[in-house]
């Protein structure tokens, strides 16, 4: 498993040794003191007891060296009505963040009693982003900056301190997923070619048991896979299709992760602006390998193959053109108005290839459209699905977890939009509606199958603010594997 930067662990009181204990305070509520002891509750009363002192959200109080080799920092929450887990969260940051200036290597993060502090679910979701706090991409830096803190360690509310250890494993399990994540997709694209991106699907492959299969070269045109043949024709690193499989009992499920590891928009080619954050164009696939990775790691009851088409959209005199027409794996045909719109292309080869496999619940993950990021901001991925059961899993897995989502329309005016003149489709309908016209696109290459579903993750990949890990935000790794936990307990409970 990945190694983190910072080891993440809970308990119920805070003992001896060093570190700094941050206590988080609601708004005119009595600060919790249960789990310090009894010289460091004394300072923390007084502390709070302050003239100005409210807890109100962004106050804070901090203190000296206290209580043999421990400091205290009381950080205000704001009122109980507005306090959310969202909130608990970034408190969660803070602290590490606070840790990290004073020079500590071992932090504790202390909840007051909160519907939104409790529970299992809330647990793992607080101890895994305490354990990301410490995610730097650092490969490609000469030096490589002292993190300094160590441990983090969360004191629950009293009454959930069961919930939180049962969360522990679990979160370590998907805080590496998103670290492999986030690693794969910052790596830059003279690195993270096709090839490259193979290699390490077949290392994941060797060190998890997994079944692997690639397509490649002529078995692309035998397997009729013009789509992601066309995308990747004008790169020096030919395009491939991987599928990872995890044989096993339950559901069969399949997900399908786009691989474009850079993006120069082809003949049509991009704006120079903002041109190297197409590396991040393989976040969906990227995406994809750290679920597969968590799924294993857990051993959950799912049978699970991952698909995942990787090109490079590159200029040269081979380049698939504006006016090709491409006959894809299921048969189906498209003719070509932009070559920047690619990745559906790709996709629907791997699709087709999920569907053709016998996949009884299908999600795929891709930076797909512009239009998404511009509707969404960074706030939330578009979920297309026709089928409403999924819907609300994904909905609500993706609520618990962080990876938040917001449902757009499958209507059929959008598929009407893609009919093609001269060919079954077209690539593109122009930038109304581009995100549903997209998905639309992609429904037509899984077949019968009802229960799919379509994230379009363009605004929420990467992150270019100054908090947290600048670059990969590792999206989609939480949320997909808390579905597939859902997905292996459905299973678990049919037999």
């Amino acid at each position: 498993m990945v190694e983190l930067s910072i080891d993440v662990a809970t308990r119920e009181r805070v003992g001896e040794g060093g570190g700094l204990v941050v206590l988080g305070c609601l708004e005119g509520e009595t600060p919790d003191f249960g789990g310090l002891p009894p010289d460091l509750a004394a300072t923390a009363a007084r502390l709070a007891a302050r003239s100005g002192w409210t807890g109100k959200e962004d106050q804070r109080v901090e203190t000296e060296v206290v209580h043999g080799s421990l400091a205290l920092a009381l950080f205000g929450l704001g009122g109980a009505r507005e306090f959310s887990t969202r909130a608990a969260v970034e408190f969660v940051t803070e602290a590490v963040d606070t840790a990290r200036r004073g020079g500590w290597t071992s932090l504790v993060v202390a909840f007051p009693s909160h519907a939104a502090v409790r529970g299992a679910e809330v647990g793992e979701r607080l101890l895994r982003q305490a354990a990301l706090c410490g995610y730097r991409y650092a490969r490609y830096l000469s030096e490589v900056p002292n993190g300094g803190l160590q441990r983090a360690e969360i004191l629950p509310p009293r009454g959930d301190e069961e919930a939180y250890r049962s969360a522990l494993g679990l979160a370590r399990a998907i805080a590496a997923g998103v670290v492999t994540t986030r690693d794969l997709a910052n790596s830059p694209p003279n690195e993270a070619t096709p090839a490259w991106m193979e290699d390490r699907c077949r290392e994941l492959a060797a060190s998890r048991g997994l079944e692997i299969e690639v397509v490649q070269g002529e078995d692309l045109d035998r397997r009729g896979m013009g789509g992601l043949a066309a995308v990747g024709r004008g790169a020096a690193s030919p395009p491939r299709l991987v599928r990872l499989r995890k044989a096993g009992r339950g559901r069969k499920v399949a997900l399908v992760g786009k691989g474009v590891t850079f993006d120069t928009g082809g003949i049509s080619i991009k704006p120079a602006a903002d041109m190297d954050e197409m590396k991040y164009d393989k976040g969906g696939a990227c995406a994809v390998l750290g679920a597969v990775q968590v799924a294993v790691d857990l051993d959950l009851a799912v049978d699970l193959s991952a698909y995942l088409p990787l090109a490079e959209n590159a200029l040269d005199s081979g380049s698939y053109r504006p006016g090709d027409i491409l006959r894809l794996a299921n048969g189906k045909t498209v003719e070509i108005n932009n070559t920047d719109a690619e990745g559906r292309l790709i996709l629907g080869d791997a699709l087709a290839w999920a569907v053709a496999d016998g996949a009884e619940s299908l999600v795929e993950v891709s930076t797909l459209t512009g239009g998404c990021a511009i509707a969404l901001g960074p706030h939330a991925a578009g979920l297309f699905t026709p089928d409403d059961e999924l819907a609300a899993e994904l909905l609500a897995v993706g609520e618990a977890s962080g990876d938040r989502l917001w449902r757009l329309p499958l209507w059929p005016e959008y598929l009407e939009e893609m009919r093609g003149t001269h060919a079954d489709l077209k690539n593109t309908a122009g930038r109304l509606g581009s995100a549903a016209t997209a998905a639309a696109f992609l429904s037509q290459f899984v077949g019968d199958l009802h229960s799919w579903a379509h994230l379009d993750i363009a605004g929420v990949v990467s992150d270019k603010g100054d908090k947290g890990a600048r670059g990969a935000t590792g999206f989609g790794v939480s949320l997909l594997a808390s579905w597939l936990r859902r997905c292996a307990a459905t299973s678990l409970s049919a037999t």
